[in-house]
């Protein structure tokens, strides 16, 4: 089902980092940001429908989109005409814990050769934006930097502001109206290998970086069933259209250089109903009873029941993202009813997408919903909101910019003056719908998914909702329920856990304000372990990044995961065993951080 187009350069008139000009003037407004927190601890992972810090402890992204390197700037809009740090603030300031940035896969390519793309600009009269962002300009006061500059830029200010990131592959080409485009190859000179090289090489880049959690791997692949191998399709074949196929070996790829981050994967457009025997992808439509399923470009998770997304690494990793919108953008046929929640997951969202978090199979992310608050759509938005705050589903709000043709944004207007810095106008009521979805306690404080970093003026860090609010007041996750997790110590979470001649040690450890007391396996409750066993913490059959987290989770959360924990999945006798394949002295942050060394080919054998 095709959606209208989002101009990208819609009401755009000021000029972009390009054009040259005087000496940089500073912006007037102060830096609120809090000090940066560099121990790359906050890295996340799936268990069952839900998301897990490395403690244990349950996490909600809640988020909004910001697009523009996905289009002809290379930049993400109104940096020439706004003070990043401004809106960063600002972002922070309303509650936003991760930004979901749109980029086209021809951006990242330059940047992998060495050759970066210029950030553009459609006015050679209008001021050069370092007026406005002075460190968006060389120290010579005349050169802009380029985009992987300005990504780079951004990334370090996400990380001061204590705001999470992930990048979206928009497209393959760089192309204001690039989401029109299907599939993750086919222009630009991108084809599958390029746009998976290219994923790999940011992978790289920031795999010590945890501001950038993760890799949406393509926006909204799509195409009609009838048009065969122009179409994304979602089956069992390795058929180059075939989006799961696609997914996997890019995930795959992406988590051999880090398997720390998160990877998102859509869903298509239609799916083949098995309507009759012997249906194909690729044959002609009918009239009535057809072959195919329809939904939203990239809502469609159908295929996954019989071909779920499964790299080698396991599945820890994985989250599933479908992209859902109201009856402005289109008017689909589940909507020509007086409808409800009953009636959206009876016609469309259950059998879908919503069965995935629903029966327990992964965490979702809603990568994209929003739109213009009126009539139907704004019963839509509202029906929606309240499903992912009861269920729990993450999710990034379209958009932030006030440029998005069929659904406007969440900024009606930005504008800047050297006195006073940038002004941004809300669109108050879209904002307050908003807002209800965005992780905070009882008391309205936003919760940020830096372990040290607060979010904003009225935000916490996770540490400090897990040290002070959790047991007490709980958030707005699942009702508001409260939670008996407990913070991470990054120094703890760095260090050999110390070991005694008892089956289990004790060490208490205090960083500040917060003491976390840790068990630790020690060399007489760990007895000998077939080879072909080693580092199966988890006893599942395969060694993957599950079974590092979980040695992590019992270290450091062991009344929750160790050997007597609660938790349904904590270590158990034999796992313990397994995990022990770092100098057999007993369970240690080392073995996990050797299973990770494993993972990524640094050792070819376990253990060492």
């Amino acid at each position: 089902m095709k959606k209208f187009t989002r101009n990208a350069a819609a009401a755009i008139t000021a000029a972009v980092l390009t054009v040259a000009g005087a000496a940089p003037c500073f912006s007037q407004t102060t830096m609120t940001a809090n000090s940066v927190d560099t121990n790359n601890d906050d890295w996340l992972h799936a268990e069952g429908s839900r998301l897990y810090d490395m403690n244990g402890n349950e996490v909600w992204l809640t988020g909004a989109n910001w697009f523009g390197f996905n289009c002809s700037e290379n930049c993400p809009h109104y940096l020439w005409s706004a003070d990043a740090d401004d809106c960063l603030t600002e972002i922070a300031d309303r509650g936003i814990n991760i930004i979901r940035f749109p980029i086209a896969t021809e951006l990242i390519v330059s940047w992998m050769k060495g050759e970066p793309n210029p950030v553009s600009s459609f006015s050679a009269n209008a001021d050069p934006a370092y007026k406005i962002n002075a460190d968006f300009c060389e120290a010579d006061g005349k050169t802009p930097v380029d985009s992987m500059q300005v990504f780079d830029i951004m990334m370090r200010k996400c990380k001061e502001h204590g705001i999470k990131a992930f990048i979206d592959i928009h497209s393959p080409h760089t192309d204001n109206s690039g989401h029109n485009y299907n599939l993750w190859y086919g222009k630009a000179g991108v084809t599958t290998d390029v746009w998976i090289d290219s994923l790999v090489w940011i992978a790289e880049k920031y795999k010590n970086d945890d501001t950038l959690l993760g890799y949406d791997l393509k926006n909204e692949p799509h195409g009609k069933g009838q048009e065969g191998t122009a179409a994304a399709k979602w089956d069992g074949s390795k058929d180059e259209n075939n989006w799961a196929y696609a997914a996997t070996r890019c995930a795959e790829a992406i988590l051999d250089v880090n398997p720390n981050a998160l990877i998102f994967v859509e869903g298509v457009e239609q799916s083949l109903s098995g309507a009759q025997e012997g249906d194909y992808w690729g044959m002609p439509d009918r009239k009535t009873n057809s072959p195919y399923i329809g939904a939203w470009w990239g809502g469609n998770f159908r295929g996954a029941r019989e071909y779920p997304i499964k790299p080698k690494q396991g599945t820890s990793q994985i989250v599933y993202s479908p992209h859902d919108y109201g009856p402005s953008v289109y008017a689909q046929t589940w909507f020509d009813k007086n409808f409800t929640e009953k009636t959206l997951l009876d016609d469309y969202w259950y059998d879908t997408w919503a069965y995935i978090n629903a029966e327990d199979i992964a965490p979702e992310l809603i990568g994209e919903w929003g739109g213009h608050m009126e009539g139907d759509n704004l019963k839509w938005m509202t029906l929606l909101r309240d499903y992912m705050i009861k269920h729990h589903i993450s999710h990034t709000f379209w958009c932030l910019n006030t440029n998005s043709g069929d659904t406007g944004g969440l900024w009606d207007s930005l504008g800047f003056t050297q006195s006073t810095g940038t002004t941004i106008a809300w669109n108050e009521p879209k904002y307050k719908l908003f807002e209800e979805a965005l992780w905070q306690t009882k008391s309205g404080k936003y919760i940020g998914l830096d372990h040290q970093v607060a979010l904003g003026k009225n935000g916490i860090s996770l540490n400090e909702f897990y040290s002070s609010y959790a047991k007490s007041e709980g958030s707005n996750l699942d009702g508001g329920k409260t939670s008996d997790g407990k913070p991470i110590n990054a120094e703890q979470a760095q260090t050999t856990a110390a070991t005694t001649k008892d089956s289990k040690a004790t060490t208490t450890t205090t960083t500040g304000t917060t003491t976390t007391t840790t068990t630790t396996l020690t060399t007489s409750a760990i007895e000998a372990v077939s080879k072909s066993n080693y580092g199966d913490a988890n006893c599942d059959g395969t060694i993957d990044m599950g079974d590092a987290v979980l040695i992590m989770q019992a270290l450091a959360n062991p009344n929750k995961y160790g050997l007597n924990g609660t938790d349904k999945n904590h270590i158990t006798e034999e796992g313990s065993k397994n995990a022990d394949v770092e100098g057999n002295n007993g369970l240690s942050n080392n073995d996990a951080q050797a299973i990770q060394m494993y993972l990524l080919g640094k050792y070819k054998t376990l253990p060492v």
